[in-house]
């Protein structure tokens, strides 16, 4: 027997994407957040903007501070279809 769930992923080329334009209607620069985040390189904003990774729960926050939204307006999420097999009393999951 197979049951079907819904399971939310980041999508960090989107959540790039977002943090990009949010930043641009605000008028924050990327040398401005890296100046504010204390980060030794602009490149950490550039690899949030290309999807290559995410900022983190204490970077959100500032973040979200900064830009006057909240941290669910930032991160962007997909749903992936996932299915467990139950047979005989194990589960498997598959994507």
């Amino acid at each position: 027997m197979k049951t079907t769930y819904l399971k939310p992923v980041l999508d960090l080329e989107a959540t790039g994407t977002k943090i990009k334009t949010l930043m641009k209607q605000r008028g924050i620069t990327p040398r401005q957040l890296q100046i504010l985040l204390d980060f030794p390189y602009v490149q950490t904003i550039y690899n949030w903007y290309q999807g290559k990774n995410m900022p983190t729960i204490d970077n959100l926050v500032v973040l979200a501070q900064v830009l006057g939204v909240t941290m669910d307006d930032i991160v962007v999420t997909r749903m992936v279809e996932m299915e467990i097999d139950v047979v005989e009393g194990v589960e498997v999951l598959s994507a």
